[in-house]
């Protein structure tokens, strides 16, 4: 059993921008560690951000391609094996891998988890 997890404000909750967006591109990442996806997200006004994500346990490119999905677009880029990462996609760890957190019905890309 995991311990009761932080208790945080408001506030805190607030300075985590995690919004919606939908995947325009995938691409492979041979070069990363673990098996790999690039993938850019359309955030409307935030723009297209990119990613890499260790999600091919789940997710070959095609199944990707127009999926609405949740990212957190405050975090600072990150370099992973020469690919800068903007933006950090969120989803939940299984047995079968990571499934991703995504919108029950669209919403517009950009919008913000309130």
């Amino acid at each position: 059993m995991s311990a009761a997890p932080t208790q945080i404000t408001w506030d805190d909750f607030q300075r985590v921008a995690l919004h919606a967006g939908t995947v325009v591109r995938v691409e492979p990442f041979p070069e990363a560690r673990k098996p790999a996806w690039k993938i850019w997200v359309d955030f409307g006004e935030y723009g297209i951000k990119k990613t890499s994500a260790q999600i091919t346990d789940l997710y070959a490119p095609e199944s990707l391609l127009g999926k609405q999905v949740l990212g957190v677009i405050n975090f600072p880029p990150k370099q992973i094996a020469g690919f800068m990462s903007e933006f950090l996609l969120t989803g939940f760890h299984s047995e079968a891998g990571v499934v991703l957190a995504s919108c029950e019905r669209p919403v517009a890309n950009g919008a913000r988890l309130a």
